[in-house]
């Protein structure tokens, strides 16, 4: 019986997306070809706060499914940005980030979008961190004119990691081997087949020692610590908000109104402008807690196997990440 009804369902699935085949303007879903639309989440005076939110690993690749694909969180952020920047009656842009960071490049170019969007449209921009803000959610936060961290979020891990798979053991135990020939002594180094040299070791180290002080670099540019601070952050630990008060990572405690009313004074706009946010669907009693920013219902999965989103993880690279941070979303 229920065999038969799993066939059912198949079937009714399959007999929907062959209709969509046929009739290309039927969609079953809403998808990353929806345009961005705003909508109002508080306020009705004139002026307007844009709500951003960052939820999850930061990533310049798309997600692939089944069905349909998400565009990556650098893209979906900087084409919020970009309507921002077309909008005069938007005077702030918070940031709401619930993240352990992601790759050093997506992170990096986060950063680079948010501050020429700062410099180029004279928007004040905030953040306010939830659960999360580590690594390079914090990075590509450094931009900003002010940061609130909620009382019990967890923020820094300054720093950078080297993430390298390797398979040589296993394939070692199953007689399985991959020979290479390189026009260079370092050409494969960081193979997951084969053991790494002590040099290239030292060669990944010293990349990742570079990555890593820039980071640092940023973070004394931006929020000018002192020496002191500076010996701390540099350890990459985490930090409670008290501590990264104490530090001079953030710049204030609260919760996310408090740091919605500290946007707008910094912005100029009356204490009851609109916060807006984009999305390509509306959803029932909305609010600023709401993290389904962008794609609706493209987040349900078919099948929901509660597992982790680390596809990411799966590449090696280096990565402005507190890895774990990285959970089930």
């Amino acid at each position: 019986m229920r065999q038969a009804r799993y066939f059912y369902i198949l079937f009714f699935i399959a007999g929907l997306l062959i209709n969509g085949c046929m009739f290309p303007t039927v969609k079953l879903f809403t998808d990353a070809s929806d345009p961005l639309k705003e909508f109002v989440l508080e306020g009705d005076e004139k002026g307007k706060v844009l709500m951003i939110p960052v939820y999850g690993i930061i990533s310049d690749i798309p997600k692939k499914g089944m069905i349909f694909s998400e565009p990556s969180m650098v893209q979906d952020i900087v084409s919020q940005l970009k309507l921002a920047g077309a909008d005069s009656e938007i005077k702030a842009v918070l940031f709401k980030i619930d993240s352990p960071g992601g790759s050093v490049t997506a992170s990096d170019i986060l950063y680079h979008e948010i501050k020429s969007f700062k410099e180029r449209t004279g928007v004040k921009v905030t953040a306010v961190i939830m659960n999360v803000a580590a690594s390079g959610g914090y990075y590509m936060a450094l931009p900003a004119d002010f940061i609130m961290s909620h009382p019990t979020s967890v923020t820094g891990s300054v720093g950078v990691i080297f993430l390298q798979p390797r398979f040589y053991e296993l394939m070692d135990k199953i007689g399985v081997g991959v020979t290479a020939n390189t026009s260079g002594e370092n050409k494969d180094m960081g193979s997951p087949f084969r053991k790494t040299t002590d040099t290239e070791e030292k060669i990944f180290q010293s990349l990742t020692d570079s990555l890593g002080k820039r980071f640092v670099d940023l973070v004394v540019e931006h929020r000018g610590i002192g020496p002191e601070a500076v010996e701390d952050v540099s350890t990459a630990r985490i930090y409670l908000a008290h501590e990264a008060l104490t530090l001079g990572l953030i710049d204030e405690i609260g919760y996310i109104d408090e740091a919605i009313t500290r946007t707008k004074e910094l912005a100029g706009l009356d204490e009851n402008s609109k916060v807006i946010v984009y999305r390509r669907v509306e959803y029932p009693d909305d609010n600023l807690y709401n993290i389904q920013s962008r794609y609706g219902n493209m987040k349900s999965p078919l099948i929901d196997l509660g597992l982790p989103d680390t596809s990411i993880l799966n590449r090696a690279g280096f990565y402005y990440l507190w890895p774990s941070g990285v959970d089930g979303n």
